[in-house]
């Protein structure tokens, strides 16, 4: 089972110096991939969560498949029905050839109404453009005369159980967004899926979490690292650590990340 790391690429603290400095660490610890979000117009309720500086996720992929080497590079999530799916088909198909076959797309439909509104987009139609734009995808990856691009792996994101039909229509794996164990598990016996890799909370204790909602990540690093242990039995063919917890100050103080990234890169292993 492989290990990514959710980077946040918007907020007060982020500028291009802590971008490379995040991919520098990432990569460093060993983790396999490195995945960025999106948004396109910084609307009021997105800048709640996000606010800017916000760094679009193709161009900051493109830069820092330059300033890496074999680590993987992705989307969790891009929003789909905010660009036109051929757009989307040839951004996709030049990174992942340009990066040397690194991209992973992770793709959703959103949740942001007035981002919707100001780029002219359906809030009440984003499921099914996205259904729409995923077969469009598809299609015009398997059209592309000038080489092949279906290898790049579509991961749909979201937690209704509209998205896991999705994943199992158009993607190469469901990617749930946080959650709890015994939701995941409750998931995966419902479902056939085409493949498991779920972005979980990365959140380091000193003393144990003992609520039965706990999300996945959250916790000791023993808690975390036996949650790890789950999921690949589970499963999961990979594992994103989400480090950022909604404050965005927090991106001020990415040390706090790093020093639980390194724990957890220190001390897991893929069990046998």
């Amino acid at each position: 089972m492989q290990l990514g790391v959710n980077v946040p690429n918007f907020g007060p603290g982020t500028d291009p110096g802590v971008l490379r400095e995040w991919a520098r660490i990432v990569e460093g610890l060993g983790f396999d991939l490195l995945m960025v979000s999106d948004h396109v117009a910084v609307t009021p309720d997105v800048a709640e969560r996000y606010p800017e500086p916000f760094y679009e996720p193709f161009t900051t992929l493109s830069w820092l498949a330059g300033v890496t080497t074999g680590l993987r590079l992705g989307t969790t999530v891009l929003v789909l029905p905010y660009r036109h799916p051929l757009l989307v088909a040839r951004m996709a198909a030049n990174l992942d050839r340009l990066s040397g076959g690194r991209l992973v797309l992770g793709v959703g439909v959103g949740w942001a109404r007035q981002e919707f509104d100001a780029l002219g987009v359906s809030f009440a139609a984003r499921g099914r453009l996205t259904d729409e734009y995923l077969a469009a995808l598809r299609k015009a990856w398997r059209e592309e005369t000038d080489g092949p691009t279906a290898s790049v792996p579509i991961w749909v994101g979201g937690n209704s159980e509209v998205a896991i039909r999705r994943a199992v229509r158009f993607g190469d794996a469901w990617h749930p967004l946080r959650g709890t164990l015994p939701w995941l598990r409750s998931a995966v016996a419902r479902h056939s899926l085409p493949g498991l890799t779920p972005r979980i909370a990365l959140r380091l204790t000193t003393t144990p979490v003992d609520d039965p909602e706990r999300p996945a990540g959250v916790g000791t690093i023993e808690q975390i690292l036996d949650d790890l242990d789950q999921l690949h039995r589970l499963g999961a063919d990979t594992v994103v650590l989400d480090p950022y917890h909604g404050d965005p100050e927090d991106t001020r103080r990415p040390h706090e990340a790093w020093q639980a990234l390194a724990a957890v890169a220190t001390h897991w292993r893929t069990p046998s």
